[in-house]
């Protein structure tokens, strides 16, 4: 599938956000590489696929009530993909020619269960990327996976030319992405990317890159530090919007231009 979405649409790009543990930073570094690459003039969008604990729309500060349909919607079959797109600019200050989109995932607990107890159609996920990429002449499409292994994240993982997957100094979080690693090489010609998040000021950046990439033989991408400033937005906004000059958006400017560079 990544495969037919490259040949739709090549100038867009697929990067799938994962963690094998929760509460890794997952949602919060894909809402934040969206802001930084359409600030840079890129037009992006991000898609909420982590349907257990949707959260991009907090973060980009998109009130609940303003969300008409959700991704589980187009899903369900009840919309068209156009219609769950929530163009969030405006709201960040992204001027021309970057341009930032959301496509949130239901917050509704009801919906939430309904996503737990069922499946959905594959195919129609695989179509309507290929729609958005087409429509809104994106240069990315960025995927918010559900963290651990399951059905959702090998679909989002198998439609992107990019899995970038994020971990902590936890030896528990290196245990589990061993595995996502294995599994995600097993998907076909993905490029992998690893993200160290959270590293406390006792770690040397540099041992702990080359820790990574010889343990797992994979690009380690960024190394993001500890951030209290982070840790004091509490999820009601993006750090890149509020301290362009914090160490862990200066870090994570390396993983965009990694990424950019297509390496």
């Amino acid at each position: 599938m990544t495969r037919w979405i490259q040949r739709e649409h090549e100038m867009g790009k697929v990067i799938t956000i994962h963690s094998f543990r929760r509460s890794a930073g997952r949602s919060t570094l894909a809402a934040n590489l969206g802001a930084l690459m359409a600030k840079e003039g890129r037009r992006v969008a991000l898609l909420d696929t982590d349907f257990q604990s949707p959260s991009l729309h907090l973060l980009l500060q998109l009130p609940e009530e303003k969300i008409k349909n959700t991704l589980n919607d187009y899903l369900w079959g009840d919309c068209e993909i156009q219609a769950i797109v929530h163009e969030v600019s405006d709201r960040l200050d992204i001027s021309l020619p970057g341009r930032l989109y959301l496509l949130p995932a239901s917050a509704n607990i009801a919906h939430i269960m309904r996503m737990l107890s069922g499946t959905y159609n594959f195919e129609k996920l695989d179509e309507g990327l290929c729609e958005l990429l087409k429509d809104l002449d994106l240069d990315y499409l960025i995927l918010d996976a559900a963290a651990g292994l399951n059905q959702d994240t090998l679909f989002a993982m198998a439609l992107s030319n990019t899995v970038v997957i994020m971990l902590r100094p936890d030896k528990q979080d290196y245990q589990g992405t061993a595995v996502t690693v294995e599994v995600a090489r097993n998907l076909g010609e993905v490029r992998l990317m690893l993200v160290l998040n959270d590293i406390p000021d006792e770690i040397d950046p540099q041992q702990a890159r080359r820790e990574l990439e010889t343990s797992y033989n994979c690009e380690a991408a960024a190394l993001l530090p500890h951030s209290e400033e982070m840790l004091a937005l509490a999820s009601k906004g993006l750090l890149v919007q509020q301290n362009a000059g914090d160490a862990y958006v200066v870090n994570l400017m390396e993983l965009r231009e990694r990424l950019e560079r297509g390496e």
